[in-house]
């Protein structure tokens, strides 16, 4: 058995939670070694929908324009009538950009394009995920955890500080660590296939046999492939041919059409429908993420874009930890995200339950623009807020100008993996100075304007006030001038002054 030498991180999981949180620490300069049991990167469409906030995080990490590229907008469901007839109607809440949110329409890129582009990211971070590698053993330590993995070149033991996994639904990492996933089984099984056919024209969600739940069929263009999707429910313990033949067949039975042919499928699965949450998210120096911790139905979207935020939710933590914040600072992973999941738990139930009725047309409620953390013990305002947003919110965009004259966005500000203090018209003397602390001004003495009005529509603060904002994106703490100490206090906590 070979050791090899410690590392700050292992992650468990190569897919987009597991590719999530190396992206950020590749960024904080954290050292960490991603591996998956897989031999080689998912290649199916499954998580297909990326919602608005899962954009907003896309272009932080640098990949939003690659993403936008590699994917499309979604077509309209059409839905078809027994007597061959159809209606139509928008898959989406059809939503222009705001100043405060750019991304306001899901955008469809298939998971196995998502992948490539994260992993092309991460390989020019200097990194790349170790396929054909999984965690078999553990031991938790003082000071770290060892691990025994196995993989194409045998067994090898190896220390980290820390251990994710982000190893999906059937965790090995979980089941290691002996967690309860406690939830149901939703009596819905379901075949979900990419395919080639010919006799659809790709405008077009086709849509068949909605008012019979247990032979509904969809068939939806997979954007940046020529591929369509077949999306089917099943009936009891009906066993389908997912062969080319097989799935022509059962395309033919539930549209009642025969100029459907499926020609050839690229990747297809059959699975039972879940909705389960860890009892616990995190042992010691072991944290779950992703559906190693939450396991959903897919209607809605919700899945992978919940997975991403978990990521994006630990990985600033433990590389404030890893940097000498203190170590309780990683109970507000849990204390943050596991609600989160919970509610998307009902959320995605509920959605399913409508699907069945064919009741498919999504709204902001899945957007996860309006989830955020003001219960969080890392939320803090002082004095409380009776307008605008609160402490523990996501952090809203807006356009606004340098004092040289030149356009900017506060997400560009924002962008990285730094915290963000902006003051509201206070003197230039207030301004406090730390390390991982970009620090920005409106007002007569500042670096910013508000030329448009935009950053005072979307922050509401008042002459005096302090904002800041926490690398993730969202409001830490809002307070006024006289109150500055206590962001200090704050950022002592996390680990920025000390």
């Amino acid at each position: 058995m070979m050791m090899n030498k410690e590392i700050d991180i292992l992650i468990c999981g190569a897919g987009p939670t597991g590719l999530t949180l190396a992206l950020v620490l590749a960024q904080q300069g954290v050292s960490f070694r991603i591996i998956d049991k897989m031999k080689s990167p998912f290649q199916g469409s499954r998580g297909k929908g990326l919602q608005p906030r899962t954009l907003e995080i896309f272009e932080d990490l640098g990949i939003v324009q690659e993403i936008m590229a590699a994917g499309g907008s979604y077509p309209p469901q059409r839905e078809y009538q027994d007597d061959g007839s159809w209606q139509e109607a928008p898959t989406a809440e059809a939503r222009s950009p705001t100043a405060s949110e750019p991304y306001l329409t899901p955008w469809m890129v298939p998971q196995f394009l998502t992948e490539d582009v994260m992993r092309t990211r991460l390989g020019e971070l200097g990194h790349q995920p170790q396929f054909g590698c999984e965690l078999i053993g553990l031991e938790q330590q003082e000071h770290g955890v060892l691990v025994r993995i196995a993989g194409k070149d045998g067994e090898q033991s190896l220390r980290a500080r820390y251990v994710v996994a982000a190893d999906g639904g059937r965790s090995s990492v979980r089941n290691l660590l002996e967690i309860d996933f406690p939830g149901k089984t939703l009596g819905v099984r379901a075949v979900v296939a990419d395919v080639s056919l010919q006799g659809l024209s790709r405008d077009a969600w086709h849509r068949f046999s909605s008012s019979a739940p247990e032979r509904q069929i969809g068939l939806c263009p997979l954007a940046g492939t020529d591929m369509f999707q077949i999306q089917a429910a099943l009936a009891g313990d009906e066993q389908p041919d997912l062969s080319a033949d097989g799935l022509t067949r059962m395309v033919s039975e539930r549209s009642g059409r025969t100029d459907i042919t499926v020609v050839a499928v690229h990747w297809a699965s059959m699975f039972q429908m879940h909705a389960r949450l860890a009892q616990r998210y995190r042992v010691g120096r072991v944290l779950l993420a992703g559906d190693a911790a939450h396991v959903h139905p897919p209607t809605g979207g919700q899945g992978l874009n919940t997975s991403v935020q978990d990521a994006y939710n630990l990985a600033w933590k433990l590389a404030a930890v890893l940097a000498g914040a203190e170590e309780n600072l990683l109970d507000t992973y849990e204390e943050e995200r596991r609600p989160i999941a919970e509610s998307m738990l009902g959320l995605s139930s509920r959605l399913l339950e409508e699907a069945r009725r064919g009741e498919m047309r999504r709204g902001r409620e899945v957007q996860q623009l309006d989830l955020g953390y003001p219960e969080s013990s890392l939320a803090l305002e002082i004095p409380a807020r009776a307008h605008g947003p609160l402490a523990g919110d996501r952090a809203p965009d807006a356009p606004v100008t340098t004092r040289s004259g030149a356009p900017q966005r506060l997400f560009e500000l924002f962008r990285g993996t730094h915290w963000t203090l902006i003051g509201c018209h206070v003197p230039r003397g207030h301004v406090m100075k730390a390390r991982g602390l970009h620090v920005h001004l409106f007002g007569e003495e500042g670096n910013l304007i508000d030329s448009n009005g935009s950053f005072q529509d979307a922050y509401a603060l008042q002459r005096g006030d302090w904002v800041l904002v926490r690398p993730d994106g969202y409001i830490g703490a809002i307070v006024a001038s006289d109150n500055l100490d206590a962001i200090e206090e704050y950022l002592q906590r996390v680990g920025v002054v000390g």
